[in-house]
């Protein structure tokens, strides 16, 4: 019997590390076209790539996992240029790629 409740134990928590893995890849995925579309730029692949996971503490000193996502976007459809999100818990903790087009303003 203790040994069905500790196999119910660890599926429950492997569930539970997986699903909070999909909200995070959805929310970076969501932050990434997001971003794109701001910026003017085309967000290639449509998808997010996990590639980290860390222990980190947050800002009230607990301890919670860091999820770090790469995405791909091009600027003219003939170069491919790589983002980084970086997110803790449900927080942006980081980003770099593209930026929000600013309007050049000549002067006559």
């Amino acid at each position: 019997m203790p040994t069905l409740l500790i196999l119910m134990i660890c599926a429950a928590m492997a569930f539970a590390f997986w699903s909070a893995a999909r909200d995070a890849a959805e929310r970076a995925e969501v932050m990434g076209r997001d971003a794109c579309q701001a910026a003017g730029v085309q967000w290639l692949d449509q998808t997010v790539h996990a590639n980290g996971l860390r222990l980190r503490r947050g800002g009230d000193g607990r301890l919670g996992f860091e999820r770090s996502f790469r995405f791909e976007y091009s600027e003219d459809g003939s170069d491919r240029h790589v983002g980084r999100l970086v997110l803790r818990g449900g927080q942006l903790v980081a980003f770099s790629g593209p930026m929000r087009a600013t309007p050049v303003v000549t002067l006559h």
